[in-house]
């Protein structure tokens, strides 16, 4: 009998305690999956956690050394107070966005960096836009601009290369054609104003820029043909100088082509284009000399100026790991008067190693002619500069 009583208790002892040693027990916890690869957009996107929003961060390292212009006197050499050098660095961050939506791509894109150039620092946006299908409306680069070169173009420019505020609309046809139209923001489009052997700037902004362009990319390459309309529009100076009151109608039209090519152990392309401006300089070029204007008062009236821009350039995949470039460009500037009136012409040419993905090392030389006209009473110059940049992306 005691012997029962004792497995009864036994077996009540077990079954009381057997669920409190269950609860103890260590629970393994459920697997989190904290990141989402996104392969819709390409490589390197993932899923911002708890959302449908893919994202992109990279970011970028240079510094290069820079030798300011070496040529004709007088120079940054020549005068005592004048930087000979600049030594440059800069820290970028690129963001890039995207959700897919039933109306298509809605797309939000940063580009940003931190510079020190010698003893003084800077920030600056270079690109802070929303896309959405077509539709892109901030700051990027203008429509109008085609070419904007192979080389590291870090002292002088032939060609125009803007970022400017905007809002555009693409629209693709297929096969790889498509059509814009965009307004964007004329203040980066403004060259002086021409007046007594001087220059004066613009008035206060009032009408945006228009651009309409016609594009083609496909396996060969790319082209583009494009046009523009400039509100001149002089300030009050000016005005109360010449009894004027109106503003001028600026305008630009372009075409470029960039065709790509075998024959080298990395390929190669090679690109033109050709620019016409009336009243609207800087579409011609972003590196214009200082002498650059859109209009000139001609002693009764006001003369919009008009320049013609022939510019491009090509590049060589040497090896795997070594790239040329060559490039250049002609530009010829018809004033209101004879006194504004000058030509300019560049050639840019570097070497570019890329030892390891993502690295690239080289040189750079730079040389700009200038001749102005008599009339100007300016001494006709050529200018040099040297750049040995080191840049790592990631």
């Amino acid at each position: 009998m005691s012997r029962l009583v004792a497995l009864g208790l036994l077996a009540g002892i077990a079954s009381a305690t057997g669920p409190a040693n269950a609860a103890d027990l260590p629970v393994a916890p459920e697997p989190i999956d904290y990141v989402r690869i996104c392969d819709a957009y390409g490589s390197r996107f993932y899923y911002i956690p708890g959302t449908e929003t893919c994202l992109r961060v990279r970011g970028r390292v240079r510094t290069e050394f820079r030798v300011r212009n070496f040529g004709e006197a007088e120079n940054s050499w020549g005068n005592r107070d004048s930087d000979g050098y600049q030594w440059r660095s800069r820290g970028y961050l690129y963001l890039d966005a995207r959700t897919q939506t039933e109306f298509g791509t809605l797309r939000g894109f940063i580009e940003m960096y931190m510079q020190q150039t010698n003893e003084s620092a800077g920030y600056s946006i270079d690109n802070a836009y929303i896309q959405w299908g077509g539709l892109l409306a901030g700051l990027t680069n203008s429509n109008f601009d085609f070419f904007t070169g192979y080389s590291f173009n870090a002292q002088v420019e032939s060609y125009s290369d803007q970022s400017l505020n905007q809002v555009a609309y693409t629209y693709a046809f297929g096969n790889g054609f498509n059509a814009t139209i965009a307004l964007e923001d004329r203040s980066d489009r403004e060259a002086s104003i021409g007046l007594n052997g001087g220059t004066l700037g613009y008035g206060g902004t009032r009408v945006p820029d228009a651009i309409g362009v016609l594009g083609v990319s496909q396996g060969w390459g790319e082209a583009q043909i494009m046009g523009a309309l400039h509100q001149v529009y002089p300030n009050s100076v000016y005005n109360g100088t010449t009894g004027g009151s109106e503003d001028e109608l600026g305008w630009a039209v372009g075409a470029g082509v960039e065709i790509e090519f075998g024959g080298f152990a990395n390929g190669g392309s090679i690109a033109l284009q050709g620019v016409y401006t009336d009243g609207a300089s800087a579409y011609g070029s972003t590196g214009w000399d200082s002498r650059i204007t859109d209009a000139v008062w001609d002693g009764n009236s006001t003369e919009t100026t008009k320049t013609w821009n022939v510019f491009g350039g090509v590049s060589l995949g040497l090896t795997e790991t070594v790239e040329l470039n060559v490039e250049g460009g002609y530009h010829n500037v018809d004033a209101g008067t004879s006194a504004y009136d000058f030509t300019q012409w560049s050639v840019t040419s570097n070497l570019v190693w890329e030892p390891v993905s993502g690295l690239i090392i080289g040189p750079e030389l730079q040389y700009r002619d200038i001749d102005y006209s008599a009339a100007s009473g300016l001494n006709d110059t050529y200018q040099l500069y040297g750049t040995f940049r080191m840049q790592r992306s990631f």
